[in-house]
């Protein structure tokens, strides 16, 4: 059972057991990139194959095999607007249980230092713009994505349970929209950017005249490369104590049309966008309210057009072995 902890922010040990659970997904692999970057020797994960997360006994018995100092809790199951709108029950469910699982063991083997990732999907369909920390709670949710929502909810409320019951020094980050290497780029089951990136490029090489996309294009989203993310959570675990979560994001956002016009001259389509407005949109606007990651210390430093470039590259470069 983990005792109080008398934590400092500053450089982690790079020696130390660091677990980074969902290290194949988008998030985790860029994080375990970073981790490796920064001279960390002692990584440790599973792919979701060799250790299923929902499974409470084997995340249990993984934890106090590998016993680990520091914990990234990335593993989720994650999707679009139709994917969450259609499988509310799986998103609510399967997200419950692993959050759940890994920290639950975490606490039962001592973890000193764990880092909760999850959604700024979390705050109010009609909060103020831009969306700041204090804002959860405070009213309804998206329906489209708020299974999801109240798993992640939960999620940061046991990161804050854990503090005031056990004194650990555990925190939650609140990432915008990610895209980048390892996303998921499956017709059906990924979100707004990766999908559009698929659409565009298989309609250039087909040499499709036309691209349809859901909705009217007009909503306003904020997006971070998941290299960007990866370098912010790694600069809060060395940082940042505090019991708020804390959003990360760029701090600027565009429209779904201007993104897709990006992501056409990326991918080199010619043709003409079309806009199927009997779909919905799903949130007016999500931009996040960067201050107290800002006051931190951190910036992004990844401009969407090159992160835009950089990820359809290495779609390209990996289109033939993704799922879907």
């Amino acid at each position: 059972m983990a005792d109080a902890v008398d934590f400092t922010p500053g450089p982690l040990d790079r020696d130390a057991p660091f677990y980074v659970a969902g290290h194949r997904g988008l998030v985790g692999s860029a994080i375990w990139r970073r981790l490796e970057r920064a001279g960390f020797t002692n990584l440790v994960g599973q792919p979701s194959a060799a250790l299923d997360l929902k499974d409470r006994d084997a995340t249990f018995a993984y934890m106090r095999d590998v016993r680990p100092r520091y914990v990234v809790l990335a593993a989720a199951k994650v999707g679009g607007i139709m994917a969450n709108n259609t499988y509310p029950v799986d998103f609510l469910s399967e997200n419950v249980r692993i959050q759940t699982n890994v920290i639950d063991a975490a606490i039962d083997t001592g973890v000193e230092r764990l880092l909760f990732l999850g959604s700024s999907c979390i705050y109010p369909k009609m909060a103020p713009q831009p969306l700041r920390e204090d804002s959860l709670l405070t009213g309804h949710l998206e329906p489209t994505n708020d299974a999801y929502a109240i798993a992640k909810i939960a999620g940061i409320l046991h990161i804050q349970a854990a503090r005031r019951q056990y004194g650990l020094p555990w925190i939650s980050a609140m990432p915008t929209n990610l895209y980048g290497p390892h996303d998921n780029f499956s017709p059906k089951g990924s979100h707004v950017l990766p999908a559009l990136i698929r659409r565009y490029d298989d309609a250039a090489r087909a040499g499709d005249p036309t691209v349809t996309n859901w909705g009217t294009g007009s909503p306003r989203r904020e997006f971070l490369h998941s290299d960007d993310m990866a370098d912010a959570c790694l600069h809060l675990l060395e940082n940042y104590d505090g019991a708020q979560h804390v959003n990360v994001g760029t701090g600027s956002d565009v429209t779904i049309r201007e993104i897709a016009a990006t992501i056409a001259e990326v991918t080199g389509f010619e043709g003409a966008t079309e806009w199927d407005t009997t779909k919905p949109d799903g949130t007016r606007q999500k931009l996040l309210d960067i201050s107290t990651l800002a006051e931190s210390g951190w910036r992004s430093s990844i401009g969407l057009e090159e992160g835009m470039e950089r990820t359809v590259a290495w779609y390209r470069d990996n289109r033939e072995h993704l799922r879907g």
